[in-house]
């Protein structure tokens, strides 16, 4: 009896850290990923998913006020060497896919 409730915590404990652990990107990933390399913007796919949505989420927020503090928010969290140009290529291509009712950040920047 013992033995059966051990080998049943066991599995519950498996089960539970393999529903825990992070989920890898997905093909929805895959065209964002694709439009940054055309910007010369190269790096592992889930980590720049995560980071567009992270920006998009932190333009929600109001974390980063606008799009210049967003760009270098990115520019910060790309590889050393990316310039301003690509980080606000790459919030274009973020608010593009990820979430498209922040365009007005970058509307707004166009006006400065």
């Amino acid at each position: 009896m013992k033995g059966t409730r051990l080998a049943t915590s066991a599995a519950l404990a498996a089960a539970t850290i393999a529903l825990a652990a992070p989920a890898p990107a997905d093909d929805y990933d895959a065209p964002f990923q694709d439009i940054i390399h055309r910007f010369g913007i190269y790096g592992p796919q889930d980590y720049d998913a995560w980071l567009a949505k992270i920006s998009c989420e932190r333009l929600a927020r109001g974390v980063d006020g606008d799009a210049y503090k967003s760009a270098a928010f990115i520019q910060r969290n790309l590889p050393m060497g990316t310039t301003e140009g690509q980080s606000f290529q790459f919030l274009g291509a973020a608010i593009d896919h990820y979430c498209p009712d922040q365009v007005g950040v970058l509307q707004r920047a166009g006006t400065h």
